[in-house]
């Protein structure tokens, strides 16, 4: 079956590691739109952090932020929305207590921050396009999360978290570490594999004719799903392990080079 779409992740996958979509990425995903094929992303981002990629692509078909949590169009209209349980939210922030974590709660299009201090603080206001809104107090955001990120350095202490709340709650939300220093939470259904199969239905094509490309483990659910799965060259090996082909790093214009020599060269057949 002959590929119809492309999925892309975005950080670490199709902009690079200054979070800049560069003019030779841009003009590859132009080449592929003009051999008839779609394209759009799909990423942990909140919409704000979304909108100027679409912008610069000039992307008016539908997209999905928060791992597919929020399908919705540059127009600004919202085709699917699934946020946290309130009391899975709430029970997931008892189980990580007082670890020694930064919190972040996306809510209502904003971004909800313990300090805004940081290494990540300031890579997260560029993949966000937005302020953080400093508060300690999050319980009634809780109740309308989108995106919960438990934010740390110490990769051993966000695997222990992951470990310990995944069990508990994992039949009841997405957890999983989208980068080594981020643990992310979202709705169950807010997950890219769930996502790659909106997407592709918004699209009209099966997933059979859908390529995914992506670097982390929380890209693995839509690499798995595609028709074509593409690792990033970034990816750790795990993840390059399940892909079926491994294209160049997100600083060498990774994805460029999968629509070039992957996706515009073979037959496409899955």
């Amino acid at each position: 079956m002959t590929i119809r779409l492309l999925v892309s992740d975005v950080d670490g996958t199709l902009v690079d590691k200054q979070k800049r979509l560069t003019d030779g990425t841009t003009a590859a995903v132009r080449r592929l739109q003009a051999a008839g094929i779609g394209f759009t992303l799909i990423s942990a981002r909140p919409r704000s952090g979304i909108m100027p990629l679409i912008d610069a692509l000039d992307l008016d078909a539908p997209v999905g932020a928060f791992n597919g949590g929020i399908i919705f169009r540059r127009s600004g209209e919202v085709i699917e929305h699934h946020r946290i349980g309130p009391s899975v939210a709430h029970g997931i922030w008892d189980a990580v207590g007082d670890a020694a974590v930064d919190r972040w709660v996306f809510a209502d299009d904003r971004w909800y921050a313990s300090t805004d201090q940081g290494v990540h603080v300031e890579h997260e206001r560029i993949a966000s396009d937005q302020e953080p809104i400093v508060t300690q107090d999050f319980a009634a955001l809780l109740d309308r999360a989108d995106k919960i990120t438990f934010v740390s350095d110490d990769e051993a202490l966000l695997r222990a978290l992951h470990d310990r709340v995944r069990p508990r709650y994992g039949e009841e939300a997405t957890v999983v570490q989208s980068q080594t220093y981020y643990l992310d939470v979202t709705a169950l259904q807010a997950n890219k594999g769930a996502g790659i199969a909106e997407l592709a239905a918004a699209f009209d094509v099966t997933l059979t004719e859908t390529a995914a490309i992506g670097d982390q483990a929380n890209d693995l659910p839509m690499l798995d799903r595609a028709g074509l799965s593409i690792a990033m060259g970034n990816a750790p090996q795990p993840v390059q392990d399940r892909a079926d082909h491994v294209t160049l790093g997100n600083d060498a214009d990774g994805v460029a080079h999968a629509i070039d020599t992957i996706i515009l060269k073979q037959d496409h057949t899955a």
